[in-house]
């Protein structure tokens, strides 16, 4: 019977350690820090749309027959690229951040939901690899969103659950269109010979620069809106947790027949 008693305590403990192995990495940090440098994104974005309107101005200004100075288009060439440096610094953070903190969102959902369909490493790769990345990702944030609610809900958390995935679809719609636009404004702008050309490659820049806004925007809400559910995930028991509380009753159990034997 001691044995036998032996044996249940011994897989308890087992499961435990299990257990605490699998406990919540803190995530919030990263969170801000996502946060922070989109802002940074969001600011450069708006300095270049200024920009891009000067050098709209410029030439317009050339076009309709005016003069420029050498100095002039010079400083305006030396803004431009200053800026466009400037900005592919910050877009590097801000994505490595952004997916620092979104791989370990999904790693904290697998403690509590094993399976799910997508890991923490497919949340990091899916961004790289050729024509997954055009929908991988999203599918992984739906999935996010979608699992989480639920199991906070079943949890029975009362506060309000602010994860609607009617903005995800917004939010992916503007990082394909802005992705498609830096695209086609790098290649328009090296093949850019005449005014024309460069004046609609302007007007190509500024466009997108206004979808960068937004794409910032709705970014970080959608960060800040999960990293307020997220601490949420403690409360929500994992299956270890789960097996332990059922062997630890069993052995109470056994353990109260045995000694009344």
């Amino acid at each position: 019977m001691q044995k036998h008693i032996y044996h249940k305590y011994y897989k308890i403990l087992q499961i435990t350690k299990i257990g605490k192995m699998k406990n919540l990495k803190p995530n919030s940090q990263r969170a801000k820090t996502a946060i922070t440098l989109i802002w940074i994104v969001l600011v450069v974005e708006i300095i270049s749309l200024i920009s891009g309107y000067f050098q709209y101005n410029l030439m317009q200004t050339a076009l309709q027959g005016g003069f420029i100075s050498d100095e002039t288009a010079s400083a305006n060439d030396t803004r431009e690229q200053l800026i466009g440096l400037v900005y592919l610094i910050v877009y590097i953070f801000s994505s490595i951040t952004f997916i620092q903190w979104f791989s370990r969102a999904v790693y904290n959902l697998q403690q509590k939901a094993p399976h799910l369909s997508f890991s923490a490493g497919h949340a990091v790769i899916s961004w790289f690899i050729p024509v997954i990345n055009l929908f991988r990702p999203y599918d992984i944030m739906n999935e996010l969103y979608v699992k989480t609610k639920e199991l906070v809900i079943e949890k029975g958390g009362h506060m309000k659950i602010n994860l609607n995935t009617s903005k995800l679809s917004w939010w992916w719609s503007l990082w394909l269109i802005n992705i498609f636009l830096m695209q086609f404004i790098l290649r328009y702008f090296s093949k850019a010979e005449t005014i024309d050309e460069f004046t609609e490659a302007t007007i190509t820049g500024m466009i997108g620069n206004i979808i960068g806004i937004l794409l910032a925007l709705i970014t970080i809400k959608i960060i800040r809106d999960y990293s307020n559910i997220e601490h949420l995930l403690i409360e929500v028991d994992d299956p270890c947790q789960a097996e332990t509380t059922s062997i630890i009753r069993a052995t109470k159990k056994s353990c109260q027949v045995n000694l009344q034997d």
